[in-house]
């Protein structure tokens, strides 16, 4: 007797997939072509010219700079807050798992506002971190803070499944065999858990890039200092300078694009064993 198909609660495959497609293009892709065809109007001379100036340089290198180190900040704690809220039991363990996530629910704006509150001359914690001479406002490092901020989840909840999957028994297999916590971290954990380590810190590189709301009111705005990208994008619209705005868009896009697709291949190449695993 000829068996029938399953029948799944979803339509089949090329009906998903087509709708997938049609999504991704609404969404995703026809935007980006459209920021593309942008670009090649203002012509490679002037995209040279406008990408060159000291301004948007500057603005760059704070924005990617500044990213780069929140979300290696955020690569440090982000592993060890999930490992406190995978590894052990403590009185307000869930309160401290929503607390992850309140980043993502506040608005940017808000967020921004909550640090100026904490970190300007006449802030809470100002009185505090004066006298140890560090000044967080209207400076580089406060645009750190608020980068850090908004994207600590991504790392947190990259790492947590990871965490969870991986057996404690295996550890203490290796502790009775004799390996020290060192050993046990680099030859058990580490492999585990690096390429979910290195999906959120690319994640979180690439969220704190775009930032913009929770920046605004800490940073100053300082031009060739404390100036990020999209705020020069957002500076360049309201002078209406819109092949400015468009080349600081597409550089900023092709950078990001360069980042995430750079992790993907060293996690591919990871899973293929063409990278060494780590000792």
């Amino acid at each position: 007797m000829r068996q029938s198909k399953p029948r799944h609660a979803l339509p089949g495959f090329k009906t998903t997939m087509g709708f997938t497609l049609l999504y991704l293009f609404l969404i995703v892709v026809f935007p980006l072509l459209g920021l593309g065809m942008k670009a090649s109007t203002i012509g490679w001379t002037r995209f040279l010219e406008l990408a060159a100036s000291q301004r948007v340089l500057a603005s760059l290198r704070l924005s990617f700079g500044a990213s780069l180190v929140a979300a290696a900040i955020n690569g440090f704690f982000g592993l060890v807050i999930a490992w406190a809220l995978v590894r052990y039991k403590f009185l307000g363990r869930r309160v401290l798992d929503v607390l992850v996530d309140v980043p993502f629910a506040l608005p940017t704006a808000v967020a921004g506002i909550a640090l100026a509150t904490l970190y300007s001359r006449k802030g809470w914690l100002v009185g505090f971190l004066t006298p140890l001479g560090i000044k967080v406002a209207y400076t580089p490092l406060g645009i750190i803070v608020a980068l850090s901020f908004v994207s600590l989840p991504l790392v947190v909840r990259s790492i947590q499944p990871v965490l969870e999957e991986i057996d404690p028994q295996v550890e203490e297999a290796a502790a009775l065999l004799g390996a020290h916590r060192g050993q046990r971290f680099l030859r058990i954990l580490l492999p585990e858990l690096a390429p979910a380590a290195l999906t959120g810190f690319a994640l979180s590189m690439a969220r704190a890039v775009g930032e913009y709301g929770s920046i605004v009111f800490i940073s100053g705005n300082i031009p060739m200092r404390t100036e990020i990208a999209p705020l020069l994008i957002v500076t360049k619209l309201e002078q209406y300078d819109y092949a400015g705005a468009t080349a600081i868009a597409v550089i900023m896009l092709v950078f990001s694009f360069a980042i995430l697709l750079g992790i993907n291949l060293s996690q591919y190449w990871r899973r293929r064993g063409s990278v060494p695993a780590l000792p």
